[in-house]
Protein backbone atom coordinates (compact mmCIF):
# COMPACT_ATOMS: atom_id res chain seq x y z
CA UNK A 1 0.00 0.00 0.00
CA UNK A 2 0.97 3.67 -0.21
CA UNK A 3 1.92 5.70 2.84
CA UNK A 4 4.13 8.51 4.09
CA UNK A 5 7.29 7.65 6.00
CA UNK A 6 9.75 9.61 8.12
CA UNK A 7 13.43 9.46 7.18
CA UNK A 8 14.96 12.33 9.13
CA UNK A 9 14.71 16.07 9.54
CA UNK A 10 12.44 17.58 6.85
CA UNK A 11 12.44 14.23 5.03
CA UNK A 12 8.91 12.85 4.61
CA UNK A 13 8.51 10.43 1.69
CA UNK A 14 5.55 8.93 -0.16
CA UNK A 15 5.87 5.36 -1.31
CA UNK A 16 5.13 1.68 -0.80
CA UNK A 17 5.05 0.14 2.67
CA UNK A 18 3.86 -3.29 3.87
CA UNK A 19 0.10 -3.80 4.17
CA UNK A 20 -1.12 -3.91 7.79
CA UNK A 21 -2.72 -7.17 8.88
CA UNK A 22 -4.69 -8.64 11.76
CA UNK A 23 -1.99 -10.35 13.84
CA UNK A 24 -3.92 -10.74 17.09
CA UNK A 25 -7.55 -11.82 17.55
CA UNK A 26 -8.37 -8.43 19.12
CA UNK A 27 -6.97 -6.39 16.18
CA UNK A 28 -8.71 -4.64 13.31
CA UNK A 29 -7.49 -3.14 10.05
CA UNK A 30 -9.01 0.15 8.93
CA UNK A 31 -9.18 1.44 5.38
CA UNK A 32 -8.33 5.10 5.93
CA UNK A 33 -10.68 7.53 4.19
CA UNK A 34 -9.24 10.78 5.61
CA UNK A 35 -6.09 11.46 7.65
CA UNK A 36 -4.76 14.61 9.27
CA UNK A 37 -1.43 16.24 10.00
CA UNK A 38 -1.15 17.33 13.62
CA UNK A 39 0.99 20.08 15.09
CA UNK A 40 2.84 17.45 17.12
CA UNK A 41 3.79 15.71 13.85
CA UNK A 42 5.91 18.80 13.18
CA UNK A 43 8.16 17.87 16.10
CA UNK A 44 9.05 14.75 14.15
CA UNK A 45 9.33 16.67 10.86
CA UNK A 46 11.72 19.19 12.42
CA UNK A 47 14.03 16.44 13.63
CA UNK A 48 12.81 16.22 17.23
CA UNK A 49 11.12 12.81 17.09
CA UNK A 50 9.81 10.78 19.99
CA UNK A 51 11.81 7.74 18.84
CA UNK A 52 15.30 7.38 17.29
CA UNK A 53 13.95 5.09 14.58
CA UNK A 54 13.52 6.02 10.92
CA UNK A 55 11.31 4.70 8.14
CA UNK A 56 8.04 4.46 10.07
CA UNK A 57 4.71 5.97 9.02
CA UNK A 58 3.75 9.08 11.02
CA UNK A 59 0.29 10.36 11.89
CA UNK A 60 -2.26 9.68 14.61
CA UNK A 61 -5.43 11.26 13.20
CA UNK A 62 -7.77 9.39 10.88
CA UNK A 63 -11.24 8.13 10.14
CA UNK A 64 -12.09 5.20 7.94
CA UNK A 65 -13.98 1.98 7.34
CA UNK A 66 -13.30 -1.35 9.02
CA UNK A 67 -11.70 -3.69 6.49
CA UNK A 68 -10.95 -6.74 8.66
CA UNK A 69 -11.18 -7.84 12.29
CA UNK A 70 -9.81 -10.56 14.51
CA UNK A 71 -12.20 -13.23 15.73
CA UNK A 72 -12.36 -11.74 19.25
CA UNK A 73 -13.55 -8.31 18.07
CA UNK A 74 -17.24 -8.09 18.98
CA UNK A 75 -18.17 -4.42 18.64
CA UNK A 76 -17.15 -3.79 15.03
CA UNK A 77 -17.47 -5.51 11.67
CA UNK A 78 -16.19 -4.89 8.14
CA UNK A 79 -17.94 -1.91 6.58
CA UNK A 80 -18.42 0.03 9.82
CA UNK A 81 -17.46 3.71 9.58
CA UNK A 82 -15.17 4.54 12.50
CA UNK A 83 -13.13 7.24 14.18
CA UNK A 84 -9.70 6.19 15.47
CA UNK A 85 -8.74 8.04 18.70
CA UNK A 86 -5.13 9.17 18.65
CA UNK A 87 -4.41 7.73 22.09
CA UNK A 88 -4.16 3.95 22.34
CA UNK A 89 -5.51 1.90 25.24
CA UNK A 90 -4.49 -1.59 26.31
CA UNK A 91 -8.03 -2.70 27.30
CA UNK A 92 -6.65 -4.46 30.36
CA UNK A 93 -5.55 -1.99 33.04
CA UNK A 94 -7.83 0.05 35.29
CA UNK A 95 -6.87 3.39 33.72
CA UNK A 96 -7.67 2.31 30.17
CA UNK A 97 -10.91 0.66 31.28
CA UNK A 98 -11.98 4.06 32.65
CA UNK A 99 -11.03 5.79 29.39
CA UNK A 100 -7.78 7.33 30.66
CA UNK A 101 -5.59 5.78 27.98
CA UNK A 102 -2.79 8.35 28.40
CA UNK A 103 -2.28 6.84 31.87
CA UNK A 104 -2.02 3.24 30.67
CA UNK A 105 -0.47 1.14 33.42
CA UNK A 106 0.85 -1.50 31.02
CA UNK A 107 2.64 0.75 28.50
CA UNK A 108 6.41 0.51 28.81
CA UNK A 109 7.00 3.84 27.04
CA UNK A 110 5.07 6.77 25.60
CA UNK A 111 5.60 5.37 22.08
CA UNK A 112 3.05 2.64 22.89
CA UNK A 113 0.35 5.22 23.62
CA UNK A 114 0.03 6.88 20.22
CA UNK A 115 0.13 5.91 16.54
CA UNK A 116 2.87 7.18 14.29
CA UNK A 117 5.63 8.12 16.73
CA UNK A 118 7.70 4.94 16.34
CA UNK A 119 7.62 1.61 14.44
CA UNK A 120 5.74 0.04 17.38
CA UNK A 121 2.46 1.51 16.12
CA UNK A 122 2.61 2.54 12.48
CA UNK A 123 0.79 5.79 11.77
CA UNK A 124 -2.37 6.84 10.02
CA UNK A 125 -0.95 8.83 7.08
CA UNK A 126 -1.47 5.75 4.94
CA UNK A 127 -4.11 3.88 2.99
CA UNK A 128 -4.70 1.48 5.89
CA UNK A 129 -4.00 1.27 9.62
CA UNK A 130 -3.72 -1.64 12.07
CA UNK A 131 -5.61 -0.97 15.31
CA UNK A 132 -4.84 -3.03 18.45
CA UNK A 133 -7.63 -3.88 20.90
CA UNK A 134 -10.18 -2.68 18.39
CA UNK A 135 -13.15 -2.89 20.73
CA UNK A 136 -11.50 -0.22 22.90
CA UNK A 137 -9.60 1.78 20.29
CA UNK A 138 -12.34 2.35 17.71
CA UNK A 139 -15.42 4.55 17.96
CA UNK A 140 -18.54 4.22 15.81
CA UNK A 141 -18.99 7.40 13.80
CA UNK A 142 -22.49 8.88 13.37
CA UNK A 143 -23.40 9.45 9.74
CA UNK A 144 -24.16 13.13 10.31
CA UNK A 145 -20.56 13.87 11.39
CA UNK A 146 -18.35 14.50 8.37
CA UNK A 147 -14.87 13.11 7.85
CA UNK A 148 -13.54 16.67 8.22
CA UNK A 149 -15.09 17.10 11.66
CA UNK A 150 -14.26 13.55 12.69
CA UNK A 151 -10.52 13.90 11.99
CA UNK A 152 -10.43 16.94 14.27
CA UNK A 153 -12.26 14.86 16.89
CA UNK A 154 -9.51 12.22 16.89
CA UNK A 155 -7.05 14.51 18.70
CA UNK A 156 -7.23 18.31 18.29
CA UNK A 157 -10.71 18.80 19.73
CA UNK A 158 -10.28 16.34 22.65
CA UNK A 159 -6.90 17.87 23.54
CA UNK A 160 -8.44 21.33 23.50
CA UNK A 161 -11.41 20.23 25.61
CA UNK A 162 -9.07 18.52 28.07
CA UNK A 163 -7.09 21.75 28.34
CA UNK A 164 -10.23 23.78 28.97
CA UNK A 165 -11.45 21.30 31.60
CA UNK A 166 -8.15 21.43 33.45
CA UNK A 167 -8.26 25.24 33.31
CA UNK A 168 -11.61 24.91 35.14
CA UNK A 169 -13.27 27.54 32.98
CA UNK A 170 -16.34 29.01 34.65
CA UNK A 171 -19.31 30.88 33.10
CA UNK A 172 -18.62 34.58 32.68
CA UNK A 173 -14.83 34.31 32.82
CA UNK A 174 -12.18 35.75 30.52
CA UNK A 175 -9.95 33.11 28.96
CA UNK A 176 -6.69 33.54 27.06
CA UNK A 177 -5.72 30.95 24.44
CA UNK A 178 -2.07 31.03 23.39
CA UNK A 179 -1.51 29.49 19.98
CA UNK A 180 -4.29 29.63 17.39
CA UNK A 181 -3.58 26.50 15.39
CA UNK A 182 -6.23 23.76 15.28
CA UNK A 183 -5.93 22.92 19.00
CA UNK A 184 -6.05 26.56 20.03
CA UNK A 185 -9.05 27.26 17.81
CA UNK A 186 -10.87 24.29 19.29
CA UNK A 187 -9.90 25.50 22.78
CA UNK A 188 -11.55 28.82 21.95
CA UNK A 189 -14.71 27.01 20.85
CA UNK A 190 -14.56 24.87 23.98
CA UNK A 191 -14.13 27.89 26.25
CA UNK A 192 -17.21 29.53 24.77
CA UNK A 193 -19.15 26.27 25.12
CA UNK A 194 -18.17 26.18 28.81
CA UNK A 195 -19.55 29.69 29.29
CA UNK A 196 -16.58 32.03 28.89
CA UNK A 197 -17.72 35.60 28.38
CA UNK A 198 -14.54 36.58 26.52
CA UNK A 199 -11.80 34.60 24.80
CA UNK A 200 -8.56 36.37 23.94
CA UNK A 201 -6.23 34.78 21.40
CA UNK A 202 -2.46 35.20 21.01
CA UNK A 203 -0.48 33.95 18.01
CA UNK A 204 2.49 35.26 16.03
CA UNK A 205 0.73 34.63 12.70
CA UNK A 206 -1.60 37.47 11.72
CA UNK A 207 -3.74 35.25 9.48
CA UNK A 208 -4.46 32.92 12.39
CA UNK A 209 -5.45 35.83 14.61
CA UNK A 210 -7.75 37.13 11.89
CA UNK A 211 -9.44 33.76 11.44
CA UNK A 212 -9.88 33.35 15.20
CA UNK A 213 -11.66 36.69 15.24
CA UNK A 214 -14.36 35.21 12.98
CA UNK A 215 -15.09 32.73 15.82
CA UNK A 216 -15.57 35.54 18.34
CA UNK A 217 -12.00 35.53 19.67
CA UNK A 218 -10.44 38.91 20.55
CA UNK A 219 -6.96 38.90 18.97
CA UNK A 220 -3.97 40.03 21.01
CA UNK A 221 -2.21 42.54 18.75
CA UNK A 222 1.15 44.28 18.97
CA UNK A 223 4.70 43.17 19.65
CA UNK A 224 4.33 43.15 23.45
CA UNK A 225 1.71 40.47 24.08
CA UNK A 226 1.85 40.71 27.85
CA UNK A 227 1.16 44.46 27.84
CA UNK A 228 -1.64 44.04 25.30
CA UNK A 229 -3.27 41.31 27.43
CA UNK A 230 -3.03 43.50 30.52
CA UNK A 231 -4.63 46.40 28.66
CA UNK A 232 -7.41 44.17 27.28
CA UNK A 233 -8.29 42.97 30.79
CA UNK A 234 -8.15 46.28 32.64
CA UNK A 235 -4.79 45.44 34.19
CA UNK A 236 -6.12 42.30 35.87
CA UNK A 237 -5.20 39.50 33.49
CA UNK A 238 -7.36 36.62 32.25
CA UNK A 239 -8.98 34.24 34.71
CA UNK A 240 -7.57 31.21 32.92
CA UNK A 241 -5.01 30.51 30.21
CA UNK A 242 -4.94 27.54 27.84
CA UNK A 243 -1.46 27.22 26.34
CA UNK A 244 -1.50 25.31 23.03
CA UNK A 245 2.05 25.75 21.72
CA UNK A 246 4.44 24.09 24.17
CA UNK A 247 7.43 26.43 23.84
CA UNK A 248 9.27 27.86 26.83
CA UNK A 249 8.33 31.40 25.76
CA UNK A 250 4.60 30.74 25.49
CA UNK A 251 4.43 28.84 28.78
CA UNK A 252 6.24 31.72 30.46
CA UNK A 253 3.77 34.17 28.89
CA UNK A 254 0.88 32.13 30.27
CA UNK A 255 2.31 32.23 33.81
CA UNK A 256 3.00 35.96 33.69
CA UNK A 257 -0.22 37.02 31.95
CA UNK A 258 -2.79 35.16 34.06
CA UNK A 259 -4.44 37.04 36.91
CA UNK A 260 -3.67 36.62 40.59
CA UNK A 261 -4.99 33.21 41.75
CA UNK A 262 -5.63 32.27 38.13
CA UNK A 263 -5.28 28.93 36.34
CA UNK A 264 -2.84 27.88 33.62
CA UNK A 265 -3.42 24.72 31.57
CA UNK A 266 -0.62 23.61 29.23
CA UNK A 267 -1.56 21.25 26.40
CA UNK A 268 1.10 22.26 23.88
CA UNK A 269 3.56 19.40 23.43
CA UNK A 270 6.81 20.38 25.13
CA UNK A 271 10.11 18.53 24.80
CA UNK A 272 12.00 20.98 27.00
CA UNK A 273 14.08 19.29 29.69
CA UNK A 274 15.16 22.54 31.31
CA UNK A 275 12.17 24.88 31.43
CA UNK A 276 13.02 27.63 33.96
CA UNK A 277 9.82 27.32 36.00
CA UNK A 278 9.54 30.45 38.15
CA UNK A 279 8.46 28.98 41.48
CA UNK A 280 8.53 32.33 43.25
CA UNK A 281 6.22 33.99 40.74
CA UNK A 282 3.84 31.03 40.76
CA UNK A 283 3.71 30.91 44.55
CA UNK A 284 3.29 34.65 45.04
CA UNK A 285 0.52 34.76 42.43
CA UNK A 286 -1.10 31.67 44.00
CA UNK A 287 -1.50 30.02 40.62
CA UNK A 288 -2.90 26.64 39.63
CA UNK A 289 -0.76 24.95 36.97
CA UNK A 290 -1.85 21.88 35.02
CA UNK A 291 -0.01 20.05 32.24
CA UNK A 292 -0.60 16.70 30.61
CA UNK A 293 -1.54 14.61 27.60
CA UNK A 294 -5.12 14.01 26.61
CA UNK A 295 -6.86 10.63 26.92
CA UNK A 296 -9.02 10.98 23.81
CA UNK A 297 -11.40 8.17 24.78
CA UNK A 298 -12.39 9.99 27.98
CA UNK A 299 -13.03 13.34 26.29
CA UNK A 300 -14.88 12.11 23.18
CA UNK A 301 -18.46 11.44 24.37
CA UNK A 302 -19.39 15.07 25.16
CA UNK A 303 -17.54 16.30 22.06
CA UNK A 304 -19.45 14.00 19.74
CA UNK A 305 -22.70 15.13 21.38
CA UNK A 306 -21.78 18.82 21.10
CA UNK A 307 -20.76 18.37 17.46
CA UNK A 308 -23.98 16.48 16.71
CA UNK A 309 -25.94 19.37 18.28
CA UNK A 310 -24.01 22.03 16.35
CA UNK A 311 -22.54 23.57 19.49
CA UNK A 312 -19.02 22.74 18.31
CA UNK A 313 -17.90 22.94 14.69
CA UNK A 314 -14.59 21.07 14.42
CA UNK A 315 -14.60 21.20 10.62
CA UNK A 316 -14.14 24.99 10.74
CA UNK A 317 -10.45 24.60 11.59
CA UNK A 318 -9.73 22.73 8.33
CA UNK A 319 -8.06 24.94 5.73
CA UNK A 320 -6.28 22.68 3.23
CA UNK A 321 -6.79 19.29 1.60
CA UNK A 322 -4.03 17.35 -0.15
CA UNK A 323 -3.67 13.99 -1.82
CA UNK A 324 -1.64 11.56 0.30
CA UNK A 325 0.87 11.54 -2.56
CA UNK A 326 1.35 15.28 -1.93
CA UNK A 327 2.19 14.64 1.72
CA UNK A 328 5.76 15.98 1.59
CA UNK A 329 4.49 19.29 0.19
CA UNK A 330 1.70 19.37 2.77
CA UNK A 331 4.23 19.02 5.59
CA UNK A 332 6.35 21.80 4.12
CA UNK A 333 3.36 24.14 3.91
CA UNK A 334 2.25 23.34 7.47
CA UNK A 335 5.76 23.89 8.82
CA UNK A 336 6.02 27.25 7.02
CA UNK A 337 2.64 28.35 8.45
CA UNK A 338 1.96 30.08 5.13
CA UNK A 339 -1.11 30.48 2.92
CA UNK A 340 -3.39 30.76 5.97
CA UNK A 341 -2.80 27.11 6.87
CA UNK A 342 -4.62 25.80 9.92
CA UNK A 343 -5.50 22.12 9.53
CA UNK A 344 -4.39 19.88 6.65
CA UNK A 345 -6.29 16.76 5.64
CA UNK A 346 -4.89 13.99 3.43
CA UNK A 347 -6.85 11.87 0.95
CA UNK A 348 -5.36 8.34 0.80
CA UNK A 349 -7.15 7.55 -2.47
CA UNK A 350 -4.91 9.97 -4.34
Amino acid sequence: MKALSYHGRHDIRYGDVPEPAVTNPTDAVIQVTTAGICGSDLHIYHGNPFSPDLGYTPGHECVGVVADTGDQVTGFKPGDRVLVPASVGCARCRSCAAGFTARCERAKSSTELCYGVSPQLQGSQAQALAVPYADVNLVHLPEDISDEAAVVLTDNAPTAWYGCRRARIQPGETVLVIGLGPVGLMAAQGAFAMGAARVLGADLVAERRAFAATLGVEPVEGEDARTAIRDMTGGRGPDAVVEAVGSDATIELALKAVRQAGRVSVIGVSQSKAFPFHMGLTQVKELEFAIGLCSVHHELPPLIALTHAGRLKPEMVVSHRFALSEGPAAYELFADRSDGVRKILLDPTR
